[in-house]
C-alpha cells in the first residue's frame, strides 16, 4: 500500500509540474522560447535586459544604443500576456518587455545561442524566465 501511495504521489507531482510548465509556456509570446535558463527568440537568438531601463515597461535605449542593442520588436497584432507587455517606443514602434524590462538583441550575436552581450558594461544581462 505504501509503495502505491508513493507512486501515485509522484505521478501527481509530475502532473502538477508539467501543468505549471505548460501554463508558463502559454503565457509567453509565440515569438519567444525559454531554453537553458534564458529567453530567446524562435531562431535561438539571445534576448537581453538593460539596467539603465529604470522605468517599468519603457525603453531608454535610443540612437547608438539601439544600433548595438536592437529592440526585440512586437508585431502590431501582438497582445500583452501574463508578465509580457507590448510597449510603445518613442518612434511609435512596438517592443516586448518581460516583467517590466524591455528586451533587446545584441548586434554582435550573429548565430543562434551566441551570448556575447551578457555582462557588457556590467549593465546588459541575458533575460531569464
Amino acid at each position: 500500500m505504501m509503495r502505491g501511495t508513493r507512486i501515485l504521489t509522484s505521478a501527481v507531482f509530475a502532473s502538477v509540474a508539467a501543468y505549471g510548465i505548460a501554463l508558463a509556456a502559454e503565457a509567453m509570446p509565440a515569438s519567444v522560447h525559454a531554453m537553458s535558463g534564458m529567453l530567446m527568440d524562435t531562431k535561438g537568438m539571445t534576448l537581453y535586459t538593460w539596467d539603465n531601463d529604470k522605468e517599468a515597461n519603457k525603453s531608454a535605449c535610443t540612437g547608438m544604443c539601439l544600433m548595438n542593442w536592437p529592440a526585440f520588436k512586437a508585431e502590431a497584432a501582438d497582445k500583452d500576456t501574463g508578465d509580457w507587455k507590448v510597449i510603445s517606443r518613442e518612434d511609435g514602434s512596438k517592443q516586448w518587455a518581460y516583467k517590466g524590462k524591455p528586451l533587446y538583441y545584441f548586434a554582435m550575436d550573429t548565430s543562434s545561442g551566441d551570448k556575447k552581450g551578457d555582462g557588457r558594461g556590467m549593465v546588459w544581462h541575458i533575460a531569464k524566465p
